[in-house]
């Protein structure tokens, strides 16, 4: 049914029942498990005198069950990039990027007061950028952002640079008085990316420590 869909694009439920050969009682059915799996949906379109006839399309969430090459492509321009204007060139790139990312995240959490507010934020922005955010305390009471999905990750693997340039925005993102380490990391094995965020230890309290 997605495909048909796909290849011929809006369509009756009739239109469909000739196309694929079963009746269009069957076809209702399918087309109603896909509306409520949000794959498709319909417009009404009334062409002459009587009842409107209704067309099926895909939305865009029936459009991503097809493959795409978006990780291939990605893969090929970052290699392209590196041909053309060596990796001097690519570390610009990278850099233009991790400039365009900090200012997005510092404009976001700057109103934030308290450490914890700021990081259940960049969960939040990180989730709206495909990452499965959360945010948590770990049983020694320590924020740890964790990274469930990595929507990059092909790229990372073809340039380890942007692995390195999330954590120095993350870093930047929450200031000087932050320290972010990442304990579990994708390209390394694990499931998932986690980071360990904590307020650095004030001078007077280092000095105490020492003492």
């Amino acid at each position: 049914m997605l495909y048909s869909l796909k290849v011929t694009g809006a369509q009756t439920a009739a239109a469909l029942a000739e196309r694929l050969d079963i009746t269009a009682v069957a076809v209702r059915q399918m087309l109603g498990r896909l509306h409520e799996a949000g794959l498709v949906d319909y417009e009404d379109s009334r062409e002459s005198v009587g009842r409107p006839k209704r067309f099926w399309h895909l939305t865009e969430a029936g459009n991503a069950q097809f493959p795409d090459n978006h990780a291939g492509l990605t893969r090929d321009l970052i290699a392209s990039i590196s041909a053309v204007f060596g990796e001097s060139g690519l570390d610009q790139l990278i850099s233009h990027r991790e400039q365009a990312t900090l200012n997005q995240y510092q404009l976001a959490l700057e109103p934030i007061e308290t450490l914890e507010a700021k990081v259940e934020q960049l969960a939040a922005i990180r989730s709206a950028e495909g990452y499965m955010a959360t945010s948590t305390r770990n049983a020694e009471g320590k924020l740890v952002l964790v990274e469930n999905h990595c929507p990059i990750c092909v790229a990372a693997k073809a340039c380890q640079k942007l692995c390195r340039s999330e954590l120095e925005v993350f870093q930047a993102a929450l200031g000087p008085d932050v320290e972010v380490t990442r304990f579990e990391h994708i390209l390394k094995g694990a499931r998932r990316c986690a980071y360990t965020i904590a307020a650095r230890p004030q001078q007077s309290d280092q000095l105490a420590m020492k003492l």
